[in-house]
């Protein structure tokens, strides 16, 4: 069987070649691959800052920078994971609802060939049309959700589809598993006293940035693990959860939020769920100086990765 890997930087230079993520294949057939990484690139379902649609091309070229070898779980990503780079999804600019029925027909035949999809974003509308292909293979998902907005309002200006509504659509739709389901790093100021309490009433566990701060991470990792148990999760990461300090480059910043060393630490504490699906959302490369962003971005990619890698091996022994 086919298996997919990196370029070797040792061999050949990052900046040569075509900019891939983390330099792997450009691959569309998808036999023999465990995870591709895939770029949509939509960005008009924003409220305020627009420019996330060059967020998975910033991404891919600070990923040249990752390497084969996680030191935290020490793993070689690439002796158990195939992985490829599958290019963009398609997209409609301005086109919000047209651009949804496009990337969710191009992403369902990865995710029914049993490939676990990463995406990079694109603003955070792009999770609705994401969820609705996994779903059409796994049913409806945890969602594990970090971020500093719930993105659980039911419209924006009358409009029902941007990246402030996406999870409210979604959970409408019957494509997430809101019993097992969990958002973490709420902050900031909000339109009103009910906006948390709104994605409590949808059914969903919120942990606002002040309780990760009086629990502890640990804790509200263990949280996070006990909420969604041993059901197929989706986990999508928005880089305002962390702090403007540490990720400037993004469309609408919440001061008072991790740092990209406290964010790594939060994602890796919940290895060993069942992810089926991933995303990382919200790169506005043109705000984001010395492209440190879009290098989080990279790295949450990584650890997702990371994440399969992890199971495969898993399964590898037990087999």
């Amino acid at each position: 069987m086919r298996r997919y890997a990196p370029s070797d930087s040792l061999l050949t230079p990052r900046f040569s070649g075509i900019t891939t993520f983390s330099r792997l294949p450009h691959v569309t057939d998808v036999a023999g691959a465990d995870v591709a990484v895939i770029g949509l690139p939509f960005d008009t379902g924003v409220s305020f800052r627009i420019g996330a649609r060059f967020g998975p091309a910033a991404i891919r070229a600070m990923s040249l920078l990752l390497r084969p070898h996680n030191p935290h779980f020490h793993i070689d990503l690439y002796k158990y994971c195939s992985a490829i780079d599958y290019g963009d999804l398609p997209t409609v600019p301005g086109a919000i609802e047209e651009s949804n029925r496009r990337a969710t027909a191009a992403l369902l035949p990865v995710v029914q060939a049993g490939v676990v999809p990463i995406v990079l974003g694109g603003d955070h509308s792009i999770s609705l049309p994401e969820l609705r292909a996994i779903s059409r293979v796994h049913g409806p998902v945890a969602l594990v959700h970090y971020d500093a907005h719930t993105d659980t309002y039911d419209e924006y200006f009358g409009q029902r589809y941007t990246h402030g509504t996406p999870f409210r659509r979604a959970i409408e739709e019957g494509l997430i598993d809101t019993a097992h389901s969990i958002q973490v790093g709420m902050r900031g100021p909000v339109y009103g006293e009910r906006d948390w309490q709104d994605s409590r009433d949808l059914g969903l566990e919120v942990i606002p940035w002040e309780e990760v701060i009086a629990q502890g991470r640990a804790a509200v990792a263990e949280r996070v693990k006990a909420r969604v148990g041993r059901a197929k999760a989706f986990f999508s990461f928005d880089v305002d959860f962390v702090d403007p300090a540490y990720a400037p480059g993004t469309g609408t910043i919440e001061v008072g939020g991790p740092s990209s060393a406290e964010a790594l630490d939060l994602v890796r504490r919940v290895e060993g769920l069942r992810f089926v699906a991933f995303d990382v959302v919200e790169v506005l490369p043109l705000l984001d100086h010395s492209q440190t962003t879009a290098a989080l971005a990279a790295n949450i990619a990584y650890e997702f990765m990371t994440f399969v890698a992890l199971q495969k091996r898993s399964a590898a022994v037990a087999g």
